[in-house]
């Protein structure tokens, strides 16, 4: 895909910003972060500002994905996960069957990861991963995943780069 910028205006805004990220989302090829071959989750990096909507962008792709959970950030517990409903993945031509929804901010490198279990979570292709705040962990990052950047610009509005 494109990069595309977009200026969200509203939470209906950002919901369709998530419906147009995961009509394009493809898995892509590895290894991921020196880890595996093969086939492998689907990882969505999140970057931006403090209050910029990676949250509110996560919560809008749970909500496309069926997730019938209330997403809160994962700050102090780290990581969280969703179950994604078959239908839903069928629906969508997903192959992702768990949403896997983690906050980095309170790390302070990859190793902090890795010791969570990241390599596995990687490595299975049933996962779609989201992690806010890459910059702490980017040491196990090599290019391939996707990344989406948030700006905020005011009270209303966000500027959302897929």
């Amino acid at each position: 895909m494109k990069e595309t910028k977009i200026i969200s205006k509203s939470l209906e805004d950002t919901y369709n910003v998530a419906k147009l990220f995961l009509s394009n989302l493809k898995p892509k090829s590895l290894p991921r972060g020196g880890a595996l071959r093969g086939s492998q989750a689907a990882v969505v990096l999140l970057e931006g500002d403090l209050g910029g909507g990676k949250t509110t962008f996560t919560q809008a792709l749970a909500r496309e994905l069926g997730v019938k959970n209330y997403l809160t950030s994962p700050t102090f517990v780290l990581m969280k996960s969703y179950k994604i409903s078959p239908e839903v993945t069928e629906r969508l031509r997903l192959s992702v069957k768990n949403l896997i929804h983690i906050d980095a901010y309170r790390l302070n490198s990859g190793a902090d990861l890795l010791n969570l279990g990241w390599a596995e979570l990687v490595a299975n292709p049933a996962h779609l991963i989201v992690l806010e705040w890459p910059e702490k962990v980017a040491d196990l990052f090599d290019g391939l995943e996707h990344k989406i950047k948030f700006k905020f610009i005011d009270e209303q509005k966000r500027e959302i780069i897929l």
